[in-house]
C-alpha cells in the first residue's frame, strides 16, 4: 500500500510539473467538485458579445442612405463603426472602465479651477492691449477709423485697416498685426473667464491662461467624446491621441485593445449581414444578401404594427374548391368535386344512421367531403410616382421602401404572384427591382405657371432627354401596366397606382402633351386607358399622398378614375405607405381568393 501511494504522489507531481494536471482524475475530482472550469481574460461571453441580443443593423441605415440620394458608395471600417449603434452593456467589464476615465479628466479639471485664478491674467492682457495700440501712428486719414475699432475691440475693424494700410511692411500695418494679436489674447482670457469658474489664488500669465483654456477645451471634448460613447459603445469616436495626453499608457492601452474588439465584432456582423468587404481597399459594398435583410427587416417592423384583429402574418384560411387537401371535413354540398369525398367518414355516417341494415344504401346527408385552400396566383403593377413634385416632404422615399417591402413579400411569401415595377414620371418606364434603389425624382427644367407642350415623338431628331422630364403621365403608366398584366395566366389582375396628384401629360399616338396647369384633354385619355384596364378585368387601386399642391380637383379626379373601373382610392400619409399597401396586398389577395 505504500508503494502504491508514493506511485500516485510521483504521478501527480510530475503531471503537475508537465501539463498542470493529473492523469489521476478521482484525486483532482474530491478537490474540485464543480470540475474543470475554464477562465479567459478578457472575454465575457454573457456580456459580449450578448448571446440572447440581436446583432446590431449594419444595413438599414445604408439602405436609408441609397434610397435617399439614389446611389450607395462603399463605407469604411471607420464609417461602419460610427454609423452602427450597440448595447453599452455589451462592453461592460472590458479594457478599462468610460466612467474611471471620465473621472480622472474631471479629477484634473477641478484641480485646474481651484488652483489659479484669472484676474491678474484679464489686468495683463488689458495693458498688453492698450500699450500695444498706442505704439501704433497711424496715416491721418485712417485715424478716427483706427481709434474707433480699438475702442469698439472689433478684429474686423482692425483688418479692414490693414488692408487698407499702403503696404504689408509698412510699419502702421507691422503695429496693426502686433494690436490685433494682442487684442485676440485679451478676448480669449475674457472668454476663459465666462466659459470657467476659477476659485485659486495662483495668478497666470497671459500665456499661461491660454495654456490653460486650450487645456480645459481639450478635456471638455474628451469628456463629450467619452459621455457619447457610454452611450452607443462607440468607442472608435474617442480621439486616442488627445487622450494620451491626460490618461496613464497602461489605460491607453486597454482602451486600444477594447476598440479592436469592438472593431472585430462590428466586421464580423458586417459579413454575416450581408456586407462585403474588398481586399484591396477594405471598404465595406451591400450585396443581394443585404438586400434581403434589409426587406425582411421592412416587413418585421409593418407587421408588427398589425392591429389586435388583424394580428399575424398569414390570411386566414379560404375554403373552396381547390388543389390543397386538409385534414378537415364538412358536410357535402352541391358543387363540391367528388374528388375530394371522405369515404371512411362517409361510410361510417351511414352505418350510424342505418345501423346494420343490408345492403348499405348512402344519401347525400352522409357524404363527407375534405376541405380544400385554393392558392391562385395573383398579377400586380405598381405605378411608382417620380415627378418632381415627388421629391417635396421626401415622399420619393416612402415610395422606395414600399417597394422594397412588397417585393420583399412576395418573393417570400408568395413567389408565384406575379410583380412588375414601372417608374411614371413625364414617360413610363419598366424598372427592375434592382433599381429600385436608384430611382429619384425628376428634376423641374421649366418654372412657368402656364406650359402648352407638343412633341412629336416618332421624328428622329427628338429623343427623350430633350424631353423636360418632371410631368405626370399616368395614362402612358396604366398602358404600359395593361401590357403586361393581359399576358399574365391569372384573372386576379391590378394596379397599385401611387401618385400625388392629377395627371399632366399623354400620349396620343406618337404625339406627347405636357400641359399645366392639369388639362380636360390629358383627364380624358388617362380615363380612356382606364377603361381599357377596366374591360381586361384589372382592377386600379389608387394610393393618394399629400402634397404642397394638392388640391380638391386632385382627390375628385381619383375617385372618378377608381370609380369608373371599380377600384379603390386610399389616403394616407407618405411615411405609412409601405404598410398601408402591404396590408392592402394581402387584404386583396385574401378577397380574390374568396
Amino acid at each position: 500500500m505504500a508503494d502504491e501511494r508514493t506511485n500516485d504522489a510521483t504521478c501527480l507531481s510530475q503531471q503537475l510539473r508537465r501539463n498542470g494536471a493529473c492523469s489521476n482524475k478521482k484525486i483532482i475530482m474530491k478537490k474540485r467538485p464543480g470540475g474543470i472550469i475554464h477562465s479567459y481574460q478578457k472575454f465575457d461571453p454573457a456580456q459580449f458579445p450578448s448571446p440572447t441580443q440581436p446583432p446590431p443593423d449594419l444595413v438599414s441605415s445604408a439602405f436609408e442612405h441609397a434610397m435617399m440620394f439614389g446611389n450607395y458608395r462603399d463605407l469604411s471600417e471607420e464609417e461602419l463603426a460610427r454609423a452602427v449603434r450597440l448595447d453599452p452593456s455589451q462592453i461592460a467589464g472590458l479594457g478599462p472602465s468610460i466612467d474611471m476615465l471620465r473621472q480622472m479628466l474631471e479629477e484634473r479639471k477641478r484641480k485646474i479651477l481651484e488652483t489659479y485664478e484669472t484676474a491678474a491674467a484679464q489686468k495683463r492682457a488689458r495693458r498688453a492691449y492698450q500699450q500695444s495700440a498706442s505704439e501704433v501712428r497711424p496715416p491721418k486719414d485712417l485715424e478716427k477709423a483706427y481709434r474707433r475699432g480699438i475702442a469698439e475691440e472689433q478684429p474686423y475693424d482692425l483688418e479692414r485697416l490693414w488692408y487698407q494700410a499702403d503696404s504689408d511692411h509698412s510699419p502702421f500695418a507691422r503695429g496693426l498685426l502686433g494690436v490685433m494679436q494682442r487684442m485676440n489674447d485679451k478676448l480669449q482670457i475674457a472668454e476663459l473667464v465666462s466659459k470657467y469658474e476659477f476659485t485659486g489664488r495662483e495668478p497666470m500669465s497671459v500665456p499661461k491662461a491660454l495654456e490653460i483654456k486650450e487645456e480645459l477645451e481639450k478635456i471638455d471634448e474628451l469628456l463629450r467624446q467619452l459621455e457619447e460613447a457610454a452611450k452607443t459603445a462607440q468607442i472608435g469616436i474617442i480621439d486616442m491621441d488627445l487622450l494620451q495626453e491626460f490618461a496613464e499608457p497602461g489605460d491607453l492601452n486597454q482602451l486600444e485593445e477594447l476598440r479592436q474588439q469592438v472593431e472585430n465584432y462590428m466586421r464580423e456582423q458586417a459579413e454575416r449581414q450581408g456586407l462585403d468587404r474588398d481586399n484591396k481597399t477594405g471598404n465595406y459594398r451591400l450585396t443581394p444578401q443585404a438586400y434581403k435583410l434589409f426587406q425582411g427587416k421592412l416587413l418585421s417592423r409593418i407587421f408588427s404594427d398589425l392591429q389586435a384583429s388583424r394580428s399575424g402574418r398569414h390570411p386566414d384560411a379560404v375554403e373552396g374548391d381547390g388543389a390543397v387537401e386538409l385534414q378537415q371535413t364538412k358536410p357535402y354540398e352541391f358543387g363540391d368535386s367528388a374528388a375530394n369525398i371522405d369515404l371512411p367518414q362517409t361510410v361510417i355516417n351511414a352505418l350510424l344512421r342505418h345501423g346494420d341494415t343490408r345492403p348499405l344504401q348512402l344519401r347525400s346527408e352522409d357524404i363527407e367531403v375534405h376541405k380544400t385552400r385554393n392558392h391562385p396566383k395573383c398579377a400586380t403593377c405598381v405605378i411608382m410616382d417620380m415627378s418632381g413634385s415627388m421629391r417635396y416632404d421626401g415622399q420619393y422615399i416612402n415610395v422606395k421602401r414600399m417597394a422594397l417591402a412588397l417585393q420583399g413579400l412576395i418573393t417570400s411569401e408568395y413567389p408565384g404572384d406575379f410583380l412588375r415595377f414601372i417608374e411614371m414620371y413625364t414617360f413610363a418606364k419598366m424598372r427592375h427591382a434592382s433599381e429600385l434603389i436608384e430611382l429619384m425624382p425628376k428634376p423641374v427644367t421649366i418654372h412657368d405657371p402656364w406650359v402648352r407642350l407638343r412633341a412629336d415623338m416618332s421624328r428622329e431628331d427628338i429623343s427623350e432627354s430633350q424631353i423636360h422630364p418632371h410631368f405626370t403621365n399616368i395614362q402612358r403608366s396604366l398602358q404600359l401596366a395593361r401590357q403586361n398584366l393581359v399576358t399574365t395566366d391569372t384573372p386576379n389582375r391590378q394596379i397599385v397606382l401611387i401618385t400625388d396628384g392629377l395627371p399632366t401629360a399623354h400620349f396620343e399616338d406618337n404625339h406627347l402633351f405636357m400641359l399645366y396647369p392639369p388639362d380636360p384633354q390629358t383627364e380624358q385619355a388617362t380615363m380612356r386607358e382606364a377603361m381599357l384596364c377596366h374591360r381586361e378585368g384589372i382592377t386600379i387601386n389608387i394610393f393618394l399622398i399629400p402634397s404642397w399642391s394638392q388640391s380638391e380637383e386632385d382627390i375628385r379626379f381619383a375617385y372618378r378614375l377608381a370609380e369608373s373601373t371599380k377600384g379603390r382610392v386610399i389616403f394616407t400619409s407618405g411615411k405609412d405607405l409601405d404598410r398601408f399597401v402591404i396590408w392592402d396586398y394581402v387584404s386583396n389577395r385574401r378577397e380574390i381568393i374568396g
